[in-house]
């Protein structure tokens, strides 16, 4: 006997809901560890000038943590802004349109802030 009811539509690639949902909580976490301990560096003692600043960047460990906390922001913002343009952007052209020149536009930017890092 066949089943003549429900759908026969194939269900696949539930798990990429998780898997970016995850990808968020881990970056987020990065960022607000990140957040920490800028937050600690800036309330040290001492007067907060440029040279206070520069220094708090010169140190290798805070370079790494800040390139990290780059890629981390950059691959947070993919996930969210290419979730809502698969939600609510109907047309595939626009839609493919707009992801290219987000991808484009955040790699400029982490390009930018990457090279700003690492001539401190």
């Amino acid at each position: 006997m066949t089943q003549n009811f429900g759908s026969k539509r194939l269900v696949v690639g539930a798990h990429y809901g998780l898997r970016d949902w995850m990808a968020q909580r881990a970056t987020a976490l990065v960022m607000a560890l990140f957040t920490v301990a800028l937050i600690v560096q800036v309330l040290l003692p001492g007067s907060m000038g440029y040279d206070k600043w520069a220094g708090i960047f010169s140190r290798q460990w805070m370079k790494v943590l800040t390139f990290v906390v780059i890629v981390s922001l950059a691959y947070h913002v993919w996930v969210g802004v290419r979730d809502v343009l698969m939600d609510y952007v109907k047309p595939v052209g626009v839609k493919l349109a707009l992801q290219v020149l987000t991808l484009v536009w955040l790699v400029g930017c982490a390009g930018w802030a990457i090279q700003v890092l690492w001539r401190l």
